[in-house]
């Protein structure tokens, strides 16, 4: 079959008495419905738009310390087809915000929604546009010149492992970060926190990236790390032969003790519990509080103990003892 026969056959069948009356009814259908699309564009409507801020003309000697990109959401009255321009133009696009005009010298700068509004109007060549509401009503922005300090970083939130373990070591990537921010914020952050984390029933090291937690003001570099949560099975172990130590002795003096080392009894990790040493313990008897209180026995008392282990105790809390007098002096 020819081009020309396939020609034929389509023309005959749209122009058929039936097929041409349902074609004149599609052309006044499309007019009319363009005729609708007229005068619903023709209407007042109010449209809201988020529009980002940037700020411009820094010096640079200056850092800003708040985010550098803020946004504000605007809301403006016209005609259907103009907001149908802004959303697919770029008329919209940023609102830039001059820092010279606007800084206050002391940190800190702060851009008016009637400034705001006036910088839109600006760039809505539309006089038919209003700007009829700015969200938020100030835009704030910080900065200083360029001082900075290196942070410890600390994660924050709730982390909890499975039944019988119990979280042994928490490392970061980076463990600080570079922080800028207006000097007397600068003098009393001491540590920075990460966003608040939610972790449960886990039992394998659990690694997270996440960003730390914003505080107005002040900015971070980077702006994301790295926390790793090592875990370890629980168990009840004990220290044997852990000496006791005397404090507050005159250099004359020589206490012993009956036993001169004790038990100490606590909770850990296994893998910890093979690195642990005696000597990680401090048991002492206090000779002031013994000669304060004489008696047949002295109390003794755990003062120091590994990180990792806990619901550390002695396995005695008195013992017998004999004060001598030091024969090497």
């Amino acid at each position: 079959m020819g081009i020309k026969s396939i020609i034929d056959i389509v023309r005959n069948f749209l122009f058929n008495n039936v097929n041409k009356q349902f074609l004149i009814f599609l052309f006044f259908l499309s007019i009319s419905g363009i005729f609708w699309l007229v005068m619903a564009l023709n209407e007042t409507y109010e449209k809201e738009y988020r529009i980002p801020v940037r700020i411009t003309n820094i010096p640079t000697n200056v850092v800003l310390t708040s985010d550098e990109v803020d946004t504000v959401r605007v809301t403006i009255r016209d005609k259907g087809w103009a907001l149908i321009a802004y959303q697919y133009s770029d008329r919209l696009h940023t609102v830039n915000v001059n820092f010279k005009t606007y800084t206050r010298n002391n940190g800190s700068g702060s851009v008016t929604a009637s400034e705001l509004q006036r910088i839109i109007y600006a760039q809505t060549p539309a006089l038919t546009s209003k700007v009829s509401a700015i969200k938020p009503d100030k835009l704030e922005f910080y900065y200083n010149d360029g001082a900075h300090k290196r942070v410890p970083v600390s994660w924050t939130g709730r982390v909890v492992p499975e039944e019988l373990y119990f979280i042994s070591k928490v490392s970061y990537s980076p463990d600080s970060v570079d922080v800028y921010a207006p000097a007397a914020m600068l003098d009393s952050l001491t540590t920075v926190y990460t966003e608040t984390l939610n972790y449960s029933d886990f039992r394998d090291t659990l690694t997270v990236n996440c960003r730390l937690a914003k505080v107005r003001g002040v900015k971070y570099v980077p702006q994301h790390v790295q926390v790793s949560f090592y875990t370890d099975v629980l168990t009840e172990e004990s220290m044997d032969a852990v000496p006791i130590t005397a404090i507050n002795m005159p250099a004359n003096k020589v206490l012993r003790t009956f036993p001169a080392k004790v038990k100490v009894k606590f909770v850990t990790g296994v893998s910890q519990f093979k690195n642990l040493q005696s000597d990680q313990f401090l048991v002492i008897a206090d000779y002031k509080e013994i000669m304060a209180n004489p008696s047949d026995k002295c109390n003794i008392y755990l003062k120091a103990y590994p990180d990792g282990i806990s619901r550390a105790s002695l396995e005695v809390n008195q013992v017998d003892y004999l004060i001598e007098e030091d024969e090497s002096e």
